[in-house]
């Protein structure tokens, strides 16, 4: 990381105040959805249930939690361009996520319906802020700085998500040191942490970012809901003639997928393999220390061969590792999948981000980050889904995951499909 992007990230409040809102919300993505819950699910939730029927059910509420956001993702977005209001619309989806997170705390053994709601709201909470966040990130870099503080942001998100796991994993092995009864009650608390850890440091961003500027005069409540509906109308045909921004959206739809479900699934994928939950939980926490640098690190790649040369390499290692991950038999196999995986997933995340923020107009970004967070979310139905419905057909979890291989190849080919604004200079 060179000096100049240091200076970037720490004389910039705006900057440094939105980066920090990645590392505020990641520890709902580290903690909660890739670490604690699938474990604490399948172990105290629904252990009544086999390992096929908890994996089920927790690819079912990954994919209505996607589902609910994917369709409303759009809409909200319009309605945040219109009124002014993508900080405000970021904060109800955050303390919404922020709430149900906590109240994870307070759900019985065997209780797995409504932890699997709470879930399902905190994940709601968590995609449509990220919404808006996306979208403030043309008030705070130039079109030629995304790259970087989209990565700085990833950086930090993989950096304070893993701290606090460390903490959070440290209370499960020693729980007597926190004055716990038992490692369940550590992992009970841990939920209730993520709550605080994500509200406290929002709220840098609600303070020191500022909204971009309307286009139009202020209006009703009435007035931007009529007119959200139809400016989202344009905005789809609007985005039809943006032919790159279009392609990149379809693209990013079939990679990502393979990227979230990887993500989600990942936990759940070690245990049906019989890997001890202690195991794979230090994996997670490798993959949070790799993926700081590592993100930050891939958009000073894509400087010097292009973010779409970028993007290539990172599917194509994901596409590797996941073949490898099908043959895995042995505890260190998966950490060298958490290794190679931490390589490139802030990398291909951060890049999408940047990417599509280079192709779009920035008085419109509300709606067009809508439509991109849309598919992105519908993307995360398929994968849970597929892995869901083969697990259950073939009781396999290896087969369940071979098909992201195809969902990589389609994002890869049609990727080469985009016209990237470098390609032209």
């Amino acid at each position: 990381m060179s000096a100049r992007s240091w200076r970037l990230l720490l004389r910039d409040k705006q900057v440094l105040s939105w980066c920090l809102y990645d590392w505020a919300n990641s520890a709902f993505a580290t903690t909660v959805m890739a670490g604690f819950f699938p474990v604490f699910f399948k172990q105290y939730w629904s252990a009544a249930g086999s390992v096929s029927e908890s994996t089920a059910k927790l690819g079912l509420a990954n994919t209505v939690a996607s589902f609910c956001l994917g369709i409303s993702a759009p809409f909200l977005g319009a309605i945040a361009d219109r009124s002014r209001g993508r900080k405000k619309l970021l904060f109800a989806f955050t303390f919404l996520g922020a709430l149900s997170t906590a109240a994870l705390f307070l759900v019985a053994q065997g209780n797995w319906l409504l932890a699997a709601l709470l879930y399902v709201l905190g994940s709601m909470g968590f995609s449509g802020a990220q919404s808006f966040y996306d979208a403030l990130l043309v008030a705070v870099a130039k079109p030629r700085e995304m790259d970087l503080v989209s990565g700085l942001g990833y950086g930090l998100g993989y950096l304070g998500g893993g701290v606090l796991f460390a903490i959070n994993v440290f209370m499960t092995l020693r729980p007597e040191i926190f004055g716990l009864a038992s490692p369940a009650e550590a992992v009970q608390i841990s939920f209730l942490s993520v709550g605080v850890w994500w509200l406290i440091f929002t709220i840098p961003l609600l303070t020191f970012v500022n909204e971009p500027e309307l286009p139009h005069p202020k209006e009703s409540l009435i007035e931007i809901f009529r007119g959200a509906w139809s400016q989202l109308i344009s905005t789809f045909h609007h985005l039809r003639s943006i032919r790159p921004a279009y392609l990149f959206l379809i693209a990013n739809f079939f990679y990502i997928d393979g990227v979230n479900t990887m993500i989600k699934m990942a936990v759940d994928y070690g245990m049906s393999l019989g890997f001890p939950s202690n195991s794979l939980i230090v994996a997670l926490l490798l993959v949070q220390f790799i993926g700081f640098p590592a993100a930050i690190g891939f958009s000073a790649i894509a400087s010097r061969i292009s973010t779409k040369r970028a993007l290539y390499l990172a599917i194509g290692i994901y596409a590797l590792v996941t073949a490898f991950a099908a043959t895995i038999s042995e505890v260190w196999h998966f950490y060298a999948l958490a290794g190679s995986i931490g390589l490139v997933q802030g990398g291909i995340q951060a890049l999408s981000r940047s990417a599509f923020g280079k192709m779009i107009p920035a008085d419109k970004s509300g709606e067009f980050f809508g439509f991109f967070n849309m598919l992105g979310r519908f993307s995360s139905v398929l994968g849970p889904t597929l892995i869901a419905v083969t697990s259950l057909i073939s009781t396999s979890p290896r087969l369940s995951l071979v098909s992201l291989l195809l969902l990589f190849a389609t994002g890869g080919y049609l990727l080469s499909r985009v016209p990237f604004p470098e390609e032209h200079k």
